[in-house]
């Protein structure tokens, strides 16, 4: 049964439809619809409980690639990976990318994903030039910035909910080689990040700081600030450094309580210690921007009861004060994040009607499925997000409130008029009661 990457929440599905055809009429269907890629998003925008899933990985197809413009046109099931690994031989590369290549390119889109670049590039949104759109009224749309900008408003973002999305034209930018040069740069605690991020964010495309969410008083919000530029040509002779797949397999789901205070400190403190001294290198893509990657069905990790994924954005004005806060609560609770995420947004706005990234600081954490106790600690931490005027993201949500949502995504009524009516999400009606 296909399920988020968190396992949060289990619902139970009508019915499953293999979708391969992007030319074919859609379903008609007895329960609302909704397209399933990968089920890279951590809560319920990819579900829909008792309702029809269209799962659309089988609609991977290339279409059209122009190695002189480098636009790129497939089907909305084709994985980020899959397009990298054709077009970066070609001497092209996606604009942006999350933290995982194992996310589709409609996944892409309907959550209008970020990555570290973010401050260079914007999101994902502001490079797709077209998409299709499958409605269930029979019609088949091509909307685009400059093409029913109100709908591709609506679309992007949107959480697949204004059609199926069959097929997308991307822009994608030129590289040299596939490597990226980077830099490690250790830092003691929060206000030596936004020294760093001041500083180091303005002339590295890629910024990110991967911090310690167990660290308390004077090491509050210690970590390593991670730093990377495309690698420019290479001087005649010069050999790049060989790279191979590497990655290795979680085999089994781990007890629950081998994830503890105690564990996730050792961790922490550990990968401080290897990655702070890493300094400058050679990276090859998938090891500097995806790291997680390299360990798959790492979600075992946190065993068979799942874990909520927590990521949030404050404006500027009130983000140091926030941020701060939310790092004591998490740590004074003792359920502190093991993959714990610091980044700046930047100033490019967001195509989306219902995009998550905006100017401010975002802050993204994973807790294990404590029950009660942390949805407790995440209630704490939402009111510290609402008295800051920030939002929550909606691909990495599992329990969100109705109110946090429309706090956060104010155009949400303007959306609910091109929401396709054929289709929703466990997501969707949950926040729409």
């Amino acid at each position: 049964m296909p399920t988020s990457w968190n396992r949060l929440p289990q619902v139970r599905h009508a019915r499953l439809i293999d979708w391969r055809d992007r030319d074919a009429a859609l379903p008609v269907s007895a329960t609302p619809v909704l397209a399933w890629g990968n089920g890279r998003s951590r809560g319920d925008v990819c579900l829909n409980d008792g309702g029809t899933l269209l799962l659309t990985g089988g609609m991977d197809r290339l279409i059209a690639f122009d190695r002189v413009s480098g636009v790129l046109e497939c089907e909305t099931g084709l994985t980020l990976g899959d397009a990298l690994r054709f077009c970066m031989p070609q001497g092209w590369m996606l604009p942006v990318v999350p933290g995982t290549q194992f996310v589709t390119v409609g996944g892409a889109i309907a959550n209008d994903v970020h990555g570290r670049n973010h401050h260079h590039a914007g999101n994902f949104g502001r490079h797709v030039l077209s998409i299709e759109l499958a409605r269930s009224t029979g019609e088949r749309v091509r909307v685009g910035p400059d093409r029913e900008p109100e709908l591709f408003a609506a679309t992007v973002g949107g959480l697949g909910l204004t059609g199926l999305m069959t097929h997308v034209r991307l822009q994608l930018v030129p590289v040299s080689n596939a490597f990226l040069l980077t830099e490690n740069v250790a830092f003691r605690h929060l206000d030596e990040f936004w020294e760093l991020d001041a500083r180091l964010g303005s002339h590295w495309p890629y910024t990110v700081a991967r911090i310690d969410g167990l660290a308390r008083g004077s090491r509050l919000g210690r970590g390593v600030f991670l730093a990377g530029r495309h690698a420019p040509p290479q001087p005649a002779g010069v050999r790049l450094p060989l790279w191979r797949d590497a990655s290795r397999s979680v085999p089994l789901d781990l007890p629950s309580w081998m994830l503890n205070r105690y564990s996730v400190r050792a961790l922490n403190s550990m990968y401080r210690w290897v990655a702070g001294r890493r300094g400058r290198r050679l990276q090859h893509y998938q090891t500097a921007l995806f790291p997680l990657d390299r360990v798959q069905d790492w979600n075992r990790l946190y065993g068979r009861s799942g874990f909520f994924s927590y990521q949030c954005v404050l404006p500027h004005a009130s983000a140091r004060d926030g941020i701060r806060t939310l790092l004591r609560r998490t740590a004074a609770s003792g359920q502190g994040s093991f993959l714990a995420t610091l980044k700046t947004f930047g100033e490019l706005p967001s195509p989306g009607m219902l995009s998550f990234p905006r100017p401010g600081v975002t802050l993204a954490l994973d807790f294990l499925n404590h029950g009660s106790r942390t949805q407790r600690l995440l209630s704490d931490l939402d009111d510290v997000v609402a008295g800051a005027g920030g939002a929550l993201y909606p691909a990495k949500d599992a329990r969100m409130s109705v109110t946090m949502f429309r706090r956060g995504f104010p155009q949400w009524e303007r959306f609910a008029g091109f929401v396709d009516p054929a289709f929703s999400s466990t997501f969707w009606r949950r926040i729409n009661p």
